[in-house]
């Protein structure tokens, strides 16, 4: 049984889709964030005025005022009285450019992902649980009506091949004992499903959101973890190997592992900055990377005998 590869689609419908539960100077707020995220509304660009956008969403001024006072909290905007508004930053991603840590690293570009209508999620990593953690963010404000559900989410998730005869992790005595190996295989297939039922949660909303999730194997130990988000952003960090001792089957066993909650992420976006003159190189490569192993050497990953 392979069961790697959820394909999803719920239902998409004005009654379903949930806008009656988000207060519409919030969902303003969202739209012209996601016109920011996608370049559709550039740095230094000028906003329509508040006429044109209560035309534009059919509301009064006072709710536009509000959906603009939203953006200037979170230093999207600035307006000048006279002059009108312009956008600050090209994307919803935290302002601060340095690496820090993977669990607080990806949970807080992730939850700025999602504020685009179409969201694409590509991962290498060695179990997915940094992954399965973060996830939980967006999630969790959807649920609440705090964030807007997107129209799709495409998740690709790309992991070491069980049965591959890894660098990591091993025992420090033995390296062809099998057990770390059987371990690793365990944990990746418990965070991959987690995985696989937190994005289908969104299907079963009934916000609307065209869920997809698929999981492939490759043959490779990843001394490093990728993230690619929306094909803008890329998160990469090195693992480093650590001696210790785990468990296994009542057994105490002496590995060689990998640590990669507490890895740190450095973060590349496709936008070009002063601060960051190389990302836009950076963020295309690591794409071209992923897409040739995943279209090539990787196979579907079968998670149970």
């Amino acid at each position: 049984m392979e069961g790697c590869s959820l394909q999803r689609m719920s239902p998409n419908s004005s009654e379903q889709n949930g806008e009656g539960a988000v207060p519409p100077f919030r969902r303003i707020a969202q739209k012209l964030r996601a016109e920011v995220d996608s370049g559709e509304l550039a740095v230094g660009d000028q906003l329509p005025t508040q006429e044109a956008l209560s035309r534009r969403f059919k509301v009064s001024r006072a709710t536009v005022q509000r959906a603009l006072d939203e953006l200037r909290k979170d230093s999207y905007i600035d307006s000048k009285r006279g002059r009108g508004s312009y956008v600050l930053r090209p994307s919803v991603a935290p302002p601060h450019a340095g690496p820090g840590p993977a669990g607080v690293e990806l949970a807080e570009h992730l939850e700025a992902a999602f504020r685009v209508p179409t969201v694409t999620l590509d991962s290498f990593s060695l179990t997915a649980e940094t992954l399965n953690s973060a996830m939980q963010g967006p999630l969790r404000l959807i649920q609440a009506g705090e964030l807007e559900a997107p129209e799709s989410v495409t998740v690709r998730l790309l992991l070491p091949s069980p049965d591959a005869m890894l660098a990591v992790p091993r025992l420090v005595d033995d390296p062809d004992d099998p057990r770390p190996r059987e371990r690793l295989r365990r944990l990746a297939q418990s965070h991959s499903l987690g995985l696989q039922s937190s994005v289908g949660r969104l299907a079963d909303l009934g916000l609307g959101t065209e869920v997809s999730i698929e999981i492939r194997s490759v043959a490779l130990t990843p001394v490093n973890k990728l993230y690619l988000l929306n094909g803008t952003e890329a998160l990469f960090g090195y693992y480093k190997v650590v001696q210790r001792m785990v468990s296994y089957r009542g057994d105490d066993m002496d590995i060689y592992d990998f640590l990669g909650l507490g890895a740190t992420l450095f973060h590349h976006s496709a936008v070009e900055t002063g601060l960051d003159p190389y990302g836009p190189a950076f963020v295309q490569r690591s794409q071209d990377w992923f897409d040739s192993v995943w279209s090539t050497i990787a196979e579907p990953l079968t998670l149970f005998e």
